[in-house]
C-alpha cells in the first residue's frame, strides 16, 4: 500500500496483525539568524532552512480517530510546528511496548532529525499529506 496521507498510515497500523505504536514528532522549520537573502528567499517559497524537533507522542492507531484530532492536540501544547515525522513501533515478540521502549525510540527519532536523517519516517505537513523531503 502506497502511504500518501496520514489516514492511509492509520489504515496500514490498524491492519498489522503485532500491535502497532505510532511515534509521531513534531517538528518546527526555520533558517540560522545570519541566514543570506537568498536562503530567506528559498525558506520563505517553502525550501531550505532545518528542522528543529519540538516534541513527540506516542500513540496507539486505536486512539487516532482522525489527523485533525492529532492536530488539535498538538496544537493544544505546541502550536508552531510545520512537520510531523511517523514512525511505527512494535515489539517483535508480540509483546507490548513498554515506556522505556518509547522513550528510547523518540529519543533516537530526535537525535535522527538533528542530524538530517529522516529517510526511516514518513513526514506529513499539517494537512495529513506525506511530503517529500530533499
Amino acid at each position: 500500500m502506497h502511504i500518501s496521507t496520514f489516514q492511509d498510515l492509520l489504515t496500514l497500523a490498524r491492519q498489522q496483525p503485532i500491535p502497532q505504536r505510532l511515534l509521531c514528532l513534531f517538528a518546527k522549520a526555520e533558517l540560522p539568524p545570519d541566514a543570506s537573502p537568498s536562503q530567506q528567499a528559498d525558506f520563505d517559497a517553502g525550501q531550505g532552512g532545518f528542522l528543529t524537533p519540538l516534541m513527540g507522542v506516542d500513540k496507539a492507531p486505536e486512539d487516532i480517530s482522525t489527523f485533525t484530532q492529532l492536530v488539535a492536540e498538538a496544537d493544544h501544547v505546541s502550536p508552531h510546528w510545520h512537520l510531523v515525522f511517523v514512525a511505527a513501533l512494535q515489539n517483535p515478540h508480540g509483546q507490548p511496548i513498554d515506556a522505556a521502549m518509547v522513550d528510547q525510540a523518540l529519543a533516537d527519532m530526535t537525535e535522527s532529525v538533528h542530524q538530517g536523517q529522516v529517510g526511516a519516517f514518513i513526514p506529513f505537513n499539517r494537512q495529513g499529506d506525506a511530503v517529500h523531503l530533499q
